[in-house]
């Protein structure tokens, strides 16, 4: 196999996920090797499985590190991992007995460089509409690129943004980067009717 990176990314409610999943089950008819992986931090539906918002699910592995996946990912022709985003940027792996910290996107690229085919998903920007560092990262290294948007929950046009909710109001700009959550704490919104209270 020739290695090579895909990510699928946009904002939250656009299909992600769904993507991620339609292309495992391609992998899965041409009897290829999968392993799918997502951080720990998301605990949004169940546990062991990366789920879409619509229901869709596939078994996975639950990580807080690279090393996991460095480690797991080397015996399989597809490697993928959901919401990006929330796993670390650097992390120590263990190559040849030797404890070596990594970039995220490096680790990609060694394990695309094996001939493994990645696919990720992953948020671009985080609520403030601000880009995620993993995600760009990876946006600049991948071979194929899939931005994907939503419908603005406002306004009904292209969303493009994630628009975190606190009690029915924007969130600060000084608020927490990462909040986990789904249609309680988050819309999709369009460029002109995301809102950040910077005061």
């Amino acid at each position: 196999m020739t290695g090579q990176i895909e990510i699928i990314t946009g904002p939250m409610f656009a299909g992600k996920t769904e993507e991620l999943i339609r292309r495992l089950t391609r992998v899965q008819y041409a009897g290829q090797r999968a392993i799918v992986f997502k951080p720990e931090i998301d605990n949004r539906y169940e546990q062991n499985k990366v789920c879409s918002h619509s229901g869709k699910q596939i078994d996975c592995i639950v990580t807080n590190t690279l090393n996991d996946i460095w480690e797991q990912g080397q015996n399989y022709d597809v490697i993928a991992i959901d919401e990006i985003q929330f796993l670390p940027t650097r992390d120590e792996i263990l190559i040849n007995q030797q404890h070596v910290e990594i970039r995220i996107d490096d680790l990609l690229n060694k394990l695309a460089d094996m001939g493994k085919r990645i696919i990720v998903t992953g948020l671009d920007l985080d609520f403030r509409g601000k880009p995620f560092v993993n995600t760009m990262y990876i946006m600049a290294i991948a071979e194929k690129v899939d931005k994907l948007t939503a419908i603005c929950m406002q306004c009904g046009n292209l969303a493009t943004r994630s628009q975190r909710l606190i009690e029915g109001k924007p969130a600060h700009y000084l608020d927490p980067i990462i909040v986990v959550g789904a249609e309680e704490t988050y819309e999709a919104r369009c460029r002109k009717c995301h809102a950040v209270v910077e005061d």
